[in-house]
């Protein structure tokens, strides 16, 4: 699984615009980042950047991005209204997929840890990459600002983590952290009421409201010993709102910012701010997300509004992300596009899907042509994907039978998992091409001298380890799909017991099908103790499968027959 982090360092110049390409450049060079945003600010003197990418490639793209900065911008000479102590000012990186939070902190530990030793800038953890919680508050770290650092940074208590102990005089001192990502979502009423707007707000938002005496919204501010006004929390965490009026649509909006979707999911939020808006007497009739959102927030949303319609949640990724977009209103006001607002899919490389992105009639033949790719390894992957598919059908077909509503919650879990099944398969259809062509690759390689031939050899025995691993991937996954079909076959709607008979078929042809590339992939590798012992962990994969999609097969053909 990819492990797909974004970036949004901060840097001290946002009116030099030869500056700031030249510092985006460096991000745009390394190879697996993508670039999504340059936001200049001529008022705040500051810029700042987006892009992401697989984790290791963001890192290295962040640290070239400072590098180049810390050599282009005089923070001695710099002047702006927002605060700052150095030429990259902040750096957090968010987890967007396939990475938990605290595996981003310790990039972003590693990143500081580099950006300190070698380009000797003081540099200072922050939020979730800062053990001291003392000091992980970015305002609290940054106060006193560039000028005041050069006296702050002798004292003990403010000894940056990583680089010396001394204020670069150019480069000033950065910040590097690690954060969620902050969703920017509005949320439409059918009223021009700012004031209603704000009171809804005020419902959900974690910070709510103060307290007053009498009158809710007039009276008299109540307060605690210290003199400081009381609070009345919001029903959600994690949610920061208010209420406006947007004179462009003509309606009142609550402006919303959440900054945990993991904690507090984003059809929550759309959920609890429509109830409040109906006790007001308003209605949502839409809502709108603000730039990029991470693919993680739409799926969950999209199960959500399935299981309140009392249907199963096990349907396909594209299914999941539109009924969240129509049970959101996303399109209401601007048309919301799921290639260019998710995350995820901005980064999809449309290459790695070549195969799989065909129609059934151009893959039969592009197998059928003279080319030797795709072959018997990328069709044993598709067998095994379209036998995953059949027990996600039954699955489903299970949870939608006349009669068994009661069930849903039984069958839609199973096609779910099918799903993921299914994906996890059809993604290895094309990573068996790229195993063929990474071969083909290595031999193609230079061989006129004693250098050359080595790492052509090298080149070659890693391509064919990599080829050999590919097909017992599929292995392991086809024969993951077993508890599936077993439990579709026992307890499945029984007028869909020969789609789960062909799906057994279908893992049984995946398995032995990619068995046999493992063995003449793994025939003339270099490594025997390697070879050998992937030959035999494949070969007891292919025993267990083997009699496990017989026992499948066999009861359903005896109650077939009966």
């Amino acid at each position: 699984m990819s492990r797909i982090v974004e970036c949004v360092p901060n840097f001290s110049e946002g009116n030099n615009l030869q500056v700031i390409n030249e510092i985006t450049q460096e991000i745009e060079k390394v190879e697996g980042v993508k670039l999504l945003n340059v936001d200049p600010g001529k008022a705040t003197n500051r810029t700042v950047v987006t892009f992401v990418g697989e984790v290791e490639n963001v890192i290295e793209a962040a640290f070239q991005a400072i590098k180049k900065a810390s050599t282009l911008i005089d923070m001695s000479q710099h002047q702006g209204e927002h605060p700052r102590m150095g030429a990259t000012d902040v750096c957090p990186l968010i987890p967007i997929s396939g990475i938990t939070m605290e595996e981003t902190a310790k990039y972003a530990r590693q990143l500081a840890q580099r950006v300190g030793e070698e380009l000797s800038i003081p540099a200072y953890l922050y939020e979730s990459a800062q053990p001291d919680k003392e000091r992980s508050n970015l305002s609290v770290i940054r106060s006193g600002e560039y000028e005041g650092f050069f006296d702050k940074i002798k004292e003990d208590k403010w000894k940056p983590d990583f680089g010396p102990q001394e204020m670069n005089a150019q480069s000033g001192a950065t910040c590097i952290g690690a954060r969620d990502f902050l969703i920017a979502y509005n949320v439409n009423l059918n009223t021009k009421s700012t004031r209603i707007a704000n009171r809804v707000a005020f419902d959900v938002r974690e910070q709510g409201r103060v307290k007053r005496e009498g009158n809710p919204y007039v009276g008299p501010v109540v307060k605690d010993e210290n003199g400081e006004p009381i609070r009345i929390p919001g029903k959600l965490k994690h949610v920061k709102g208010i209420g406006w009026y947007i004179e462009e649509y003509g309606i009142a909006q609550i402006s919303i910012n959440l900054t945990n979707f993991r904690e507090t999911p984003l059809h929550l939020v759309f959920e609890e701010t429509r109830k409040s808006a109906e006790a007001r007497g308003v209605r949502v009739t839409g809502s709108e997300l603000v730039g990029l959102v991470p693919l993680e927030p739409m799926l969950q949303a999209g199960k959500y509004f399935l299981e309140q319609q009392g249907l199963s949640s096990g349907v396909d990724e594209a299914t999941l992300v539109d009924i969240a977009i129509k049970s959101m209103g996303l399109n209401e006001i601007s048309e919301f596009d799921p290639k260019t607002r998710i995350i995820e899919y901005l980064l999809r490389n449309e290459s790695d899907e070549r195969l799989v992105n065909m129609s059934v009639k151009n893959f039969a033949l592009e197998t059928a042509s003279d080319s030797p790719a795709p072959g018997g390894g990328s069709i044993a992957a598709l067998a095994g994907s379209l036998g995953a598919a059949l027990g996600t059908m039954v699955a489903n077909l299970s949870a939608a039978k006349r009669g068994w509503e009661d069930r849903v919650s039984e069958f839609s879990p199973w096609a779910e998992e099918g799903q993921k099944h299914t994906a996890k398969l059809t993604a290895l259809v094309d990573e068996d091409t790229r195993a063929f062509d990474s071969i083909m690759a290595a031999i193609g390689l230079p061989k006129d001298t004693s250098e050359q031939k080595e790492e052509r050899k090298k080149a070659i025995e890693k391509a064919s380890q990599y080829a050999t691993e590919v097909p017992f991937k599929t292995m392991q996954a086809a024969y993951d799909c077993l508890p599936l079909l077993r439990e579709m076959a026992e307890k499945g709607n029984p007028n869909s017991l020969s789609d789960v008979g062909v799906g057994a078929i279908c893992i049984k042809t995946a398995v032995r099908g990619a068995w046999f590339n493992v063995l003449i992939n793994a025939k003339d590798l270099g490594d025997r103790t390697w070879a050998e012992n992937i030959v035999n962990q494949a070969e007891a994969l292919l025993r267990k499968n083997h009699q496990e999609c017989d026992e499948i097969a066999n009861s359903i053909e005896q109650r077939l027959r009966a």
